[in-house]
């Protein structure tokens, strides 16, 4: 059997955190086991679903490296299919027309509530022949639901579930405009495309039992289920916009990596002993369903960000330059070719500070315009007549200094020797002269970067 997964988002909105990690899921099973990945739009709600979401949940994708291993199927495109099996079951005798108008089926669930049941159809049409009166009029396909007995699914993560088929109702597999219901069209695509195992959310599992009926009632294989627990807020609550970011690609706008937050996301329900930096081979290699937890998992912000500082630091130099540019530019910081040279240059020195690429930015901003920076206010303060007096003379020195890392570092402590004082009293007048902070990556490193010219004037410009 080859191993086929599916991600199946509905394009009502923007792709889920919670969502990303089912696709995250999907995907390393599939990988682990040598099979595939798919993608299908659940586009059948009409009136919610956009082009917009489409676009969005497809970027969100490409952004985690979660792209499908075929074409997405747009599950409205198969509605056809869908009636053609509601049809067939009919046929069979499993199935049946319901007449029941809108005001009936509203009187049967006020009289089940008042009595204190479920508010559940009460299969009135189910051995009923239809009379002159139904003759022409729209109908419903209803599934017939088993009388007695249970419906047993073997979860992969939920363990063995057990639902008694009283509970079940005769669900409505095609509406009366000639529409399917989703969990009829879910059960018909997720056949069709061959998918082995189903990977959601434990909140589609009371979903699954009615699914059930229709892969039994056509005689056809189940697949192999598999509910993960939901991602709450650090407060046990459902993830909402108030516990921070939850859309993918507002964690791309705040300065994540998308290795990151595969990683963490992996993280989250799933572990391997102590392993916390799972890069995504190693994922892959380790990866089985077996191993996640039925515990909802708590979204912790702060640890995703460590996280993504370990991964900023293993980054390649020349794709966070790319990156902090964008952002500088989006920002409206002005820079040229000398300017992306030195953010480049200094890029070894300013990641290992940095936690996010937005942080990665801001801390480069100094280096990417040209002329003197613009001076914090805490910077500012440390410009003393003292410390201006100092920079004029370091100026001097400097000026006859060779101008690579290791001399330059040299150089400053050579001069501090010279003067009697200690270095920080050298380097800290001369870091804010440079960057207008009072942190910045190495004094020597700066230097060398800004050039010669560009120091000197930074220089002089912050002693007058």
């Amino acid at each position: 059997m080859t191993v086929r997964t599916r991600f199946a988002p509905s394009p009502t909105g923007y792709l889920h955190i919670g969502g990303a990690r089912t696709a995250l899921f999907n995907a390393l099973f599939a990988r682990h086991h040598g099979g595939a990945y798919l993608l299908r739009i659940e586009d059948t709600d009409k009136e919610r679903s956009t082009q917009a979401a489409v676009d969005q949940i497809l970027e969100s994708l490409a952004w985690l490296g979660l792209s499908p291993d075929e074409p997405p199927v747009f599950q409205a495109s198969r509605e056809a299919r869908h009636a053609e099996v509601a049809r067939e079951l009919l046929a069979q005798g499993k199935a049946y027309r319901c007449w029941a108008t809108p005001a009936e089926l509203t009187e049967m669930r006020e009289k089940a509530t008042a009595e204190g049941r479920p508010p559940r159809y009460d299969r009135r049409w189910r051995d009923r022949e239809p009379g002159p009166e139904q003759e022409g009029k729209p109908f419903a396909i209803r599934i017939k639901a088993p009388l007695d007995g249970e419906t047993v699914v073997k979860d992969l993560v939920q363990g063995e579930v057990r639902v008694g088929n009283v509970e079940l109702d005769d669900m409505i597999i095609l509406r009366s405009d000639g529409s399917p219901t989703y969990l009829h069209a879910v059960v018909v695509d997720d056949h069709d495309m061959a998918i082995t195992h189903v990977i959601r959310g434990d909140d589609h599992l009371t979903n699954t039992f009615r699914q059930c009926m229709v892969y039994d009632a056509m005689g056809w294989r189940r697949p192999h289920f598999a509910h993960i627990p939901l991602i709450h807020g650090a407060d046990g609550a459902k993830l909402s916009k108030r516990h921070g970011a939850v859309s993918v690609l507002d964690f791309r706008e705040q300065g994540y990596l998308p290795e990151a937050v595969n990683n963490y996301l992996l993280r989250l329900g799933w572990g391997h002993g102590d392993e916390e930096v799972v890069p995504h081979d190693r994922a892959v290699e380790l990866f089985d369903i077996k191993d996640v937890g039925r515990s909802a998992s708590r979204m912790d912000y702060a640890k995703l960000t460590h996280l993504n500082g370990i991964y900023l630091r293993q980054a390649d130099d020349e794709r966070l330059t790319r990156e902090v540019l964008t952002i500088l530019g989006r920002r409206g910081v002005l820079f040229g070719t000398d300017g992306a040279a030195r953010v480049g240059m200094l890029m070894p020195d300013l990641k290992d500070r940095a936690r996010t690429i937005e942080e990665l930015a801001g801390s480069a901003a100094f280096a990417a315009h040209e002329g003197p920076p613009a001076m914090e206010q805490k910077a500012l303060a440390l410009l003393t007549p003292e410390a201006k007096e100092r920079l004029r003379d370091l100026a001097e020195f400097l000026a006859e200094a060779p101008w690579e890392k290791a001399d330059l570092e040299q150089w400053l402590r050579d001069y501090a020797d010279v003067k009697g004082v200690k270095l920080g009293q050298v380097a800290q007048p001369l870091r804010v002269a440079l960057s207008g902070s009072t942190t910045s990556p190495p004094i020597n490193s700066v230097l060398w970067a800004l050039g010669r010219d560009e120091s000197l004037l930074r220089i002089f410009a912050a002693a007058e």
